[in-house]
C-alpha cells in the first residue's frame, strides 16, 4: 500500500516529487538508554565497507574503536565519549550491511523519510547526505567530549519514568521541584513514548522523583546509566562548543527529510540544521511525536539501525501492526 506525504515533509522535496510516497524510513540508533554493548560491530567484519567505516573511524578518534566495541571493557564502552561514536560508527555501518544483502540498494532506494533519537540524528544526517561520515564522527566525538565535561561540572542524573502518561510525569517532577533547590530542578528530557519517559535533572531533584513516583502510580523508575542530565540546561557549557564546530562543517541540504528531535519536524537549510543540532543537546527530545506523526502519514515498514532494537520496540508499542526490521552491525 501506497501513502502520500504528508505536506509538512513534502515541503523539503523538490516541487516534482511532492507526490512521493512514504513506504520506508530508517530509525538511527538510539542513545540515551544505553545502546551499546560489548560484541557490537562483530557482524560488520563480514562485510567490506562496513569493516572500512571502524578502519576510517580510528585516524579520527584516535584510538582503536572497532577493539573496544568487540572486546570492550563494559565501563569504557558505556563512557559518554566512548559510546557516542561507537553508535555512530555502528549504525553506518549497519547500513552497509543492510546495502551488501539481496535487494538491500533497493531497499536504501526507497526510503522517504529518516530520524533517529537523540545521537541518532546524526546518524540519520549522515545517511540523508547532510554531511559526510567523516565530518559526522568528528561532530559526535566533539559532542560526547562536550556533554562529558558538562556533566562532570555537576550532580546530574536522567531516570525513566515507567507506566504514567506525560501530563502525570510532569506533576511528578513539579512535585519533585518542590523539595529541591534550584540547581536540583528536573524536567522530563526525553518523550520516548505512552508510558515511558525519561526525566533529567540535579542528583537530588532525580532521588525525589524516584521517592514520590510510587505515590502518582508509576509502575516503576529505571535510572539511566549515562554521565549526566542530558537535553536539558545541564548540558548548556556543550552549546558553545558544538555552534563553533558546526560554523566550519559543511553541511548539505538532505536529500531526504530528516526528522529533528527538537521540534519533529524536517529542515532543509544547512543553517537551520546546524541551529538544531546545538539546540539539540539542551532540549527535550520529542520522539513520541516524531513517531506519532509517520504513523498518522500512514507509516507500515520502517529499517532500524544499529545494536538494540528499542525504537523497534517503542514503534510497536504506539501501532501494534507496524513492521519494523532491525538491521544490526
Amino acid at each position: 500500500i501506497k501513502f502520500a506525504l504528508g505536506p509538512e515533509f513534502g515541503d523539503m522535496l523538490p516541487a516534482s516529487d511532492h507526490n512521493a510516497v512514504v513506504m520506508h524510513y530508517i530509525c538511527s540508533s538510539i542513545m540515551i538508554q544505553g545502546a551499546q554493548a560489548v560484541g557490537m560491530g562483530t557482524t560488520a567484519q563480514s562485510v567490506q565497507a562496513a569493516a572500512d567505516l571502524f578502519e576510517r573511524a580510528n585516524d579520527i578518534l584516535g584510538y582503536n574503536l572497532l577493539d573496544l566495541c568487540i572486546n570492550g571493557p563494559k565501563e569504557k564502552l558505556d563512557s559518554t565519549v566512548i559510546s557516542q561514536p561507537a553508535i555512530y560508527v555502528t549504525s553506518l555501518a549497519a547500513l552497509e550491511v543492510l546495502r551488501a544483502r539481496d535487494g538491500g540498494q533497493d531497499i536504501i532506494d526507497s526510503i522517504d523519510v529518516t530520524c533517529g533519537l537523540s545521537l541518532g540524528e546524526y546518524t540519520a544526517l549522515a545517511f540523508a547526505g547532510a554531511f559526510s561520515f567523516e565530518d559526522g564522527l568528528k561532530l559526535v566525538k566533539l559532542r560526547g567530549e562536550a556533554m562529558q565535561d558538562a556533566a562532570d561540572a555537576v550532580e546530574s542524573a536522567m531516570v525513566s519514568v515507567i507506566g504514567l502518561d506525560s501530563e502525570k510525569v510532569q506533576s511528578l517532577c513539579d512535585a519533585a521541584n518542590e523539595d529541591v533547590d534550584e540547581k536540583n530542578k528536573v524536567q522530563i528530557a526525553n518523550f520516548l513514548c505512552p508510558g515511558n519517559y525519561a526525566v533529567s535533572g540535579g542528583l537530588k531533584g532525580v532521588e525525589a522523583v524516584e521517592a514520590k513516583a510510587k505515590s502518582f502510580k508509576a509502575r516503576m523508575t529505571v535510572r539511566l546509566a549515562v554521565a549526566g542530565a542530558f537535553h536539558t540546561s545541564f548540558m548548556e557549557p556543550a552549546v558553545s562548543r558544538l555552534e563553533a564546530a558546526l560554523a566550519v562543517t559543511e553541511i548539505r541540504t538532505p536529500r531526504i527529510p530528516v526528522i529533528s528531535n527538537v521540534d519533529a519536524q524536517p529542515h532543509s537549510d544547512p543553517d537551520t540544521i546546524k541551529r538544531i543540532l546545538a539546540r539539540q543537546v539542551t532540549s527535550p527530545v520529542q520522539w513520541e511525536l516524531t513517531v506519532r506523526s509517520l504513523l498518522n502519514k500512514g507509516l507500515k515498514k520502517s529499517y532500524e539501525l544499529g545494536p538494540g532494537k528499542v525504537i523497534a520496540g517503542i514503534v510497536k508499542r504506539m501501532d501494534k501492526a507496524a513492521e519494523v526490521e532491525n538491521i544490526g552491525a
